[in-house]
């Protein structure tokens, strides 16, 4: 068990229905969906319909995903002037190196593409995180040891990611994973670009969103294996997010999850969930996914619902203090958090 605790203190984000943090939750929290018809066609001859963030110019590949992350590190440090780049690590989650039509193909080159856009540069302990969903899990992870040894002050968390490529799209509508005219059971692509501040717990007035716990897993019955799924993979990651929270499931009001679509992540939640459940006077259990309306944004999708997560809870339309993070990703990691709206006293 953990007892050193981390605070989400701010967000960026740009997304196909806001360019900015407060934006895109408000579009979210109203289930506002930008889904239109790409340039990409299907199989069967008919538009695949995605989300695109709607930038100044119609930049695309590496150069938008640059623009993307960027617009979001600067809503960061535009919100809390402390931060001093050169003395703040920036751990930067993309997709996977396997993941088909990636176009990032030197991920040190982009990284320094990007400061280089932002006109700055982050500390030394900076990092590409390269996981797809469980990046920002994996960031969390690095951060709470960079900050635990007091050595830095705060982390910046940044992600950017787009689905909306040829060969991309190709591949997942091959392996019918696709939402298109020939498939009802697929996800929408989408791209985005979001950042998230991230603190040791200090003592304030207020209340803070804090990740009291981490767990991670493997699933052996991914989602294109031919295996029997029991979710056990999830299972030991929320077991494990529990144990280095110090808290039973019982505290948990409700969960947000990476799910954008396809019937295999809900039978997985809702099976893994179903094995922990033991709280028999639990009348509800809300889900909710971010990526109803913003797409399949990949690596970003961890950054956005915790920028969800914070606005709902500073807002007061969460329900309730005490919340189950999850994610996963194709080839079967799985990661899962422990959030907690509370106010920490002196």
């Amino acid at each position: 068990m953990s007892s050193f605790h981390l605070a989400i203190t701010g967000t960026g984000m740009v997304t196909g229905v806001g360019l900015n943090a407060p934006a895109s939750c408000a579009a979210i929290r109203c289930a506002l969906d930008n889904f239109q018809e790409t340039r990409f066609m299907d199989s069967g001859g008919e538009w695949i319909m995605g989300c695109e963030v709607p930038l100044e110019q119609p930049w695309r590949g590496k150069i938008k995903l640059i623009k993307m992350a960027a617009a979001a590190i600067n809503e960061c440090l535009a919100n809390n002037q402390q931060i001093v780049p050169k003395d703040t690590p920036l751990f930067l989650c993309l997709s996977e190196h396997e993941r088909k039509g990636r176009v990032i193909d030197d991920d040190n080159q982009f990284f320094l593409d990007m400061q280089t856009e932002l006109g700055v540069e982050f500390h030394e302990k900076s990092r590409v995180i390269a996981r797809g969903h469980v990046a920002v899990a994996v960031a969390l992870k690095h951060a709470r040891e960079l900050l635990q040894e007091r050595k830095v002050k705060q982390v910046l968390i940044a992600a950017t990611d787009s689905l909306l490529v040829a060969p991309t799209l190709a591949h997942y509508e091959e392996n019918e994973r696709l939402l298109t005219s020939q498939n009802s059971n697929g996800f929408i692509p989408g791209e985005a670009g979001a950042a998230l501040v991230v603190e040791a717990v200090h003592a304030r007035p207020e209340p803070q969103l804090i990740c009291r716990g981490l767990g991670f897993g493997v699933e052996k019955a991914y989602v294109d294996s031919e295996e029997p799924l029991r979710a056990d993979g999830l299972t030991a990651a929320i077991k494990e997010s529990l144990g280095d929270a110090g808290c039973g499931e019982s505290i948990l009001q409700f969960k947000i999850t990476d799910i954008s679509g396809e019937q295999y992540h809900f039978k997985e939640s809702s099976l893994a969930f179903s094995r922990l459940n033991r709280s028999n006077n639990r009348q509800e259990f809300d889900i909710w996914h971010p990526a109803d309306c913003i797409g399949e944004v990949g690596a970003v999708i961890g950054a956005v619902m915790l920028a969800v997560l914070k606005s709902a809870c500073e807002k007061d339309y969460s329900k309730g203090a005490h919340i189950l993070a999850h994610f996963g990703n194709d080839d079967g990691k799985r990661s899962s958090m422990i959030f907690a709206w509370q106010t920490v006293g002196g």
